[in-house]
């Protein structure tokens, strides 16, 4: 019985797929009949369509390329305006400030002889002269308990892991330092300045004097660790701190570029950027200077040097470009956004020589670009004059034409930079917000007739970039800002109603987007800093 169930089910199986096995045959020559394998490969090889049934995505897409071919050179238009800025200001610490502290204090000594000409014994910019003055003698003399080879030898011991760490952790330090930092040499000059009628709401300048020094001693150190770690990497036999030091350049690609970013953000980042490349350039000559003087300033050694500094260099060129080429591929940013840029950079150079100028060139800068040249400045005098013996009268001859030619390339340079910011400003439309008064304070009652004369933007211009500041009352006015953001405080008419939902909407969801003057290094734009 199990026999015979066996056999039959073998058989009504055979028979099934028998069946099955012809259907298939009998479908493949029905098909087969209808499209032959020909007809097939004739169509894939004929087969057309159309780009322009999209035509806006296909434009959309070449106008990405030619933004990302259009920003190098955008970019570094920008990196060469910015750096000749910060150059600027860091050659005024060594040129022109020297000079005024020497006009301030003789203007001091010789107060009693003259007798008092007006309320103040110095005006303000005088006073903040002299405690940048006095800051940076205070400092010097600091630095010269601080052994360079002995931190040297104690780096250089380590191994190649830990001076990678020990470098992330200088470079977020350094940020921290200049964010506190600027708002520390701020509260000092406010301080010292501030009109005596007011009351007191500060714990007196003596301290905050001292906050100061503390504060530009310790971050003057901080760079000194910096550039010595920099300096044992070049002078490592197998290159490898060097080589790690550069791939975390293109690990700053990765935490970039694939993030949401706004044109305040970029701008952000972009003027991180040039503080971090002219401070990078400023490390490399103090490395170059340390190991010239190893070497009894051989300049053989020199060309040792020069393949390693090129390296560093482009890498850190490259960096940038990639950076901001894919950021601004990714936002949808066109390249227009850095003469942007490069306009409120100019603005704050030209604001800066206007009648009403409320804060000299060199702290502006300091707060839109984290840029803060009293440590960097300091260091580079300790090692020069640790570095270079100036022995005989040949020796203070040659110190003196140094001196006059750092004279002559500040005075060049600030005027090239001055007109091409008139320029830049200028094609910006920018001319009415220079005699706009600054947003936190507003003109007297005794000077309000004065600026109530309308100037045309042109005239205005050309007289006021040379002119000095003139002094307002010591009790301004209050005064209702008149930005953009600030316009949902007035009564509304019926035409504004829909702009103040849409402004409320934007104070539910986020803080309103504020304007490219109004943003510096640390301002929060959304939900980070850049």
């Amino acid at each position: 019985m199990c026999v015979l169930a066996t056999e039959l089910i073998h058989d009504v199986c055979c028979s099934s797929w028998f069946h099955c096995v012809g259907l298939h045959i009998h479908v493949c020559v029905y098909l087969c009949a209808d499209l032959s394998l020909v007809r097939f490969i004739s169509a894939e090889l004929t087969r057309g369509y159309f780009l322009e049934h999209n035509e806006a995505k296909y434009t959309e897409r070449r106008e990405r390329v030619y933004t990302c071919l259009r920003i190098p050179k955008e970019l570094e238009k920008l990196m060469m305006f910015g750096f000749f800025l910060c150059l600027d200001v860091f050659l005024y610490v060594f040129t022109l400030l020297p000079l005024r502290v020497l006009l301030a204090l003789i203007r001091l000594l010789t107060l009693p002889c003259c007798g008092l000409s007006g309320s103040r014994i110095l005006q303000p910019a005088q006073v903040c002269d002299v405690l940048k003055g006095f800051i940076m003698v205070l400092c010097y003399f600091m630095m010269h308990y601080v052994d360079y080879s002995m931190m040297y030898h104690l780096i250089r011991g380590q191994s190649v892991i830990k001076l990678y760490i020990i470098y992330n952790m200088l470079e977020v330090a350094d940020r921290l330092f200049s964010s506190f930092g600027q708002d520390i040499l701020d509260a000092l000059y406010w301080t010292a300045t501030e009109p005596k009628e007011r009351k007191r709401a500060h714990i007196g300048v003596i301290p905050h004097f001292f906050m100061a020094v503390l504060y530009v001693f310790l971050h003057a150190i901080l760079i000194m660790v910096q550039a010595t770690t920099l300096n044992v990497a070049f002078n490592s036999h197998n290159k490898s701190l060097l080589t790690i030091m550069m791939s975390n350049n293109f690990v700053e690609i990765k935490g970039s570029v694939f993030k949401k970013f706004e044109k305040n953000n970029l701008f952000q980042m972009s003027n991180s950027d040039i503080k971090e490349r002219f401070t990078n350039y400023t490390l490399l000559l103090i490395v170059c200077l340390r190991n010239m003087e190893q070497f009894s300033w051989n300049p053989d050694h020199l060309w040792v040097l020069f393949p390693d500094v090129c390296m560093v260099i482009a890498s850190e060129i490259a960096v940038d470009v990639v950076k901001h080429a894919f950021i601004t591929k990714f936002n949808d940013i066109t390249a227009d956004v850095y003469s942007e840029y490069r306009a409120s950079l100019a603005f704050d150079l030209v604001s800066s020589r206007q009648k009403n100028a409320y804060t000299d060139y060199s702290d502006s800068v300091s707060r839109r670009m984290g840029f803060i040249p009293l440590p960097l400045a300091l260091l580079l005098i300790r090692v020069v004059t640790s570095s270079v013996k100036i022995q005989g009268s040949l020796s203070i001859v040659c110190v003196v034409l140094f001196y006059l030619g750092m004279i002559t390339l500040k005075v060049l340079n600030s005027i090239v930079l001055l007109g091409k910011s008139c320029m830049y400003v200028k094609e910006a439309n920018m001319e009415e917000k220079l005699f706009q008064n600054p947003p936190s304070a507003a003109p007297s009652r005794g000077s309000s007739r004065t600026h109530r004369t309308k100037h045309t933007p042109e005239e205005g211009m050309s007289a006021s970039v040379t002119t000095q500041p003139t002094q307002r009352d010591e009790c301004p006015a209050p005064q209702i800002p008149t930005s953009e953001s600030d316009q949902f405080l007035t009564t509304p008419d019926e035409s504004e109603e829909k702009s103040l939902i849409q402004v409320d909407t934007e104070l539910k969801h986020g803080a309103p987007k504020k304007d490219l003057l109004e943003i510096d290094r640390f301002t929060i734009c959304g939900n980070r800093i850049d």
